[in-house]
């Protein structure tokens, strides 16, 4: 496990009573050796990955019913019968990998028994799936805003459409308010309902935070940026809710009840997360926006991100000067120096580096886990991780 787990604060931001017993899932219960599974090697990782996707179709079929729902209770409140109300979720949460979704629902149907997986059952699970999803078109709808984003999944910010612009702001906040709706309308009656809400309000409570530091931090001084920050950043705005909330939610939903699992599985997720960040961090700087979909903005937005940190680690003091007149600076050709610094020092091979070495040891973790989730679950997200291209 590498250094940013060892860090206090990842191992208390999660209250108890999230991470404490709840009453099981009226029909799906934890099977009995749920943790002996075949250990698997690094080479099979790929192949799990194709398996994940095998879901795609269904989990989006259980789309518009969502939207049926939700904008039949908009037209309650709505003049235009929740017409506006419809664009939004349409345009903001259906497109894209859907990755956080898929992964809960997978989750799910490894941790339970096979005669669990009920018509219903799996309904509910595509449901939460989906308030997950809900949840994550409403961070990047606000992240776009603040960041000044052109481009997100190939298509215009929504903020930059003609009729939308900062009264996208309400917009994100209607995103989040329906992810309670859907938990509401469908859950209210299971008895991990409340585990549930309580779940998704601290890890919106966590992102928050994460966000504003990472929104601070770009007005900071480039060369004050140090690793223990980034750490903080990285794992409070991304690997709670793109990692730990999609197998919290599967395991709430399935009937898990022992604290211990939660937290060996916290502690590992957040270990992907972090992972999954850095692989972020790369695409902003040399993705392909056709293939990303989103034009980066890291350096022009001064963003305190792994590749700057790891540039000052490196870095002479002349090329710091460098960094510290272009860094955060809205211009092409500061951009181009800042890249042309990242070159002198070879941070691509830097990166390459980092990404083998902690690959390698995370898979290295999972190959010992012995009891709590199947592997099979962490060989999925890491398998969704290799070779990742956006």
């Amino acid at each position: 496990m590498f250094s940013v787990l060892r860090i206090s604060f990842a191992q208390n931001l999660v209250k108890s009573n999230v991470l404490g017993a709840h009453l099981l899932h009226p029909t799906c219960t934890k099977s009995k050796g749920i943790g002996s599974i075949s250990t698997r090697t690094l080479s099979s990782v790929q192949e799990t990955s194709d398996k994940s996707q095998d879901n795609g179709r269904d989990f989006k079929s259980y789309f518009p019913e969502i939207v049926r729902q939700l904008k039949g209770k908009a037209k309650i409140y709505d003049l235009d019968e929740g017409k506006h109300f419809e664009r939004v979720l349409e345009y903001n949460a259906q497109s894209g990998k859907l990755n956080r979704g898929r992964t809960m629902v997978n989750t799910y149907k490894m941790i339970v028994p096979k005669t669990d997986l009920t018509e219903e059952n799996l309904k509910l699970a595509n449901y939460l799936g989906w308030c997950i999803e809900l949840l994550q078109g409403y961070f990047l709808l606000l992240d776009d805003i603040m960041d000044g984003s052109i481009t997100r999944r190939g298509k215009p910010c929504w903020y930059k459409l003609e009729d939308i612009g900062l009264g996208g702001i309400n917009d994100g906040m209607m995103l989040e308010a329906t992810l309670y709706q859907v938990l509401m309308e469908n859950f209210s009656h299971l008895k991990c309902y409340t585990k549930l809400m309580e779940l998704f309000q601290e890890v919106v409570f966590i992102s928050i935070l994460g966000e504003h530091l990472d929104l601070r931090s770009a007005k900071q001084d480039v060369l004050s940026f140090t690793m223990e920050l980034y750490n903080m950043l990285n794992i409070n705005k991304t690997a709670w809710y793109t990692y730990y909330l999609p197998v919290a939610c599967a395991m709430y939903l399935a009937g898990y009840t022992d604290e211990m699992a939660f937290r060996r599985a916290q502690k590992l997720l957040l270990d992907i997360g972090y992972y999954f960040q850095v692989q972020d961090d790369y695409l902003d700087v040399y993705g392909d926006p056709t293939v990303t979909g989103k034009i980066g903005t890291d350096i022009q937005d001064g963003r305190c991100t792994w590749f700057v940190v790891t540039f000052l680690k490196h870095a002479t003091d002349a090329q710091k000067v460098i960094l510290k007149e272009s860094y955060g600076k809205n211009d092409p050709k500061c951009v181009e120096r800042v890249k042309k610094l990242y070159e002198e020092i070879s941070m691509l091979e830097i990166y390459k580096k980092f990404e083998n070495d902690t690959r390698k040891t995370i898979m290295e973790t999972v190959e010992g886990i012995s009891g709590g989730l199947p592997k099979d679950v962490y060989y999925m997200m890491m398998g969704l991780l290799h070779n990742r291209k956006s």
